[in-house]
């Protein structure tokens, strides 16, 4: 197969391509962001997500430990503080938690300031759960700042993935410092595949598990042949109802039966690649942050909204 990814990195063990199965566990965050002054009356939003929590989640960490992989979850602090369960169950099972905002707030919309208190608010309940401050971080809502990228660095972070900036991980160069990028794409997000509620502000059309499954798998087969990452942007609520469960189940399985694939941690694959780097055995492609200081100019504007 003539290789399409240019710098592929090499696996642990030969493997052909590296998998982590990344869940955004964000529970009734959602609901609280978006209706801030009213969530009271929201019973059905609230119906849902908490799906994800009581129903989808303990489904999910259970077909983990039945396949024996660890994976990461990316979950905002307010979520770990009100299902102290469930986050302990992620911890004691041997799960990541990434970093994923204090109440998913889209920090590309905030101050500077502002950011910096989400994110050391969601570094101290990360802290608090597992005993230690978190390496990864998502921005929910791919709301990615021209801030996020020196805040990381300066918190320690060592790794991102909210970006699609290649088909293999690369790194970020901001003005104080670098981090790994490990990137994934729309065609790896569960939410234009499955979600279609008003109240969400999401009208998707609604595909069945076997059609969202042929747009992920292929994405797996294309990272298998070429060396490539495939880290998926799943949501209990979403991918963790019943048939689109199942569904996860059999990918992983034939994932296994496949062979070639090495299931890890972001935070374990960030740690292979920072080990690659330090011994001259790969280079990650650099992408400099920001990518502009200021608007471009245009040489003409609409004079009027056309629909």
């Amino acid at each position: 197969m003539f290789p399409l990814i240019q710098n592929a990195p090499p696996w642990p063990n030969g493997a052909r391509c590296a998998v982590c199965i990344a869940f955004d566990f964000d529970a009734e965050s959602l609901l609280h962001l978006d209706y801030p002054d009213d969530p009271v009356r929201q019973i059905s939003v609230a119906s849902v997500l908490r799906y994800g929590a009581h129903v989808a989640m303990p489904r999910i960490l259970d077909i983990f430990r039945h396949l024996d992989i660890r994976q990461t979850f990316f979950v905002p602090g307010w979520c770990l503080e009100n299902y102290p369960d469930i986050t302990r169950r992620m911890v004691d099972e041997g799960h990541e938690i990434g970093h994923h905002g204090w109440l998913h707030e889209r920090v590309n919309q905030l101050s500077r300031d502002d950011e910096r208190r989400v994110l050391e608010s969601g570094i101290e309940a990360i802290r608090a759960a597992t005993g230690k401050a978190p390496t990864g971080y998502r921005a929910p809502s791919y709301s990615f700042s021209e801030h996020t990228l020196d805040l990381l660095t300066e918190y320690g972070f060592t790794y991102d993935a909210s970006l699609a900036g290649d088909d293999a991980p690369y790194r970020l160069c901001g003005k104080n410092g670098s981090l790994l990028e490990l990137p994934s794409d729309l065609s790896l997000d569960d939410w234009p595949q499955y979600v279609n509620f008003t109240l969400l502000k999401t009208e998707m059309t609604i595909r069945s598990p076997q059609e969202a499954m042929g747009v992920f798998m292929a994405d797996f087969d294309a990272a298998w042949r070429h060396g490539g990452l495939f880290a998926t942007i799943w949501h209990p609520f979403v991918s963790g109802r019943l048939a689109r469960a199942e569904a996860i189940f059999h990918m992983i399985d034939h994932m296994k039966e496949k062979g070639g694939v090495w299931f890890a941690r972001m935070d374990e694959i960030a740690a292979h690649l920072a080990d690659l780097e330090a011994n001259g055995l790969w280079t990650p492609r650099p992408q400099i942050l920001p990518f502009w200081s200021a608007p471009v100019p245009q040489v003409a504007r609409p004079s009027r909204r056309t629909s």
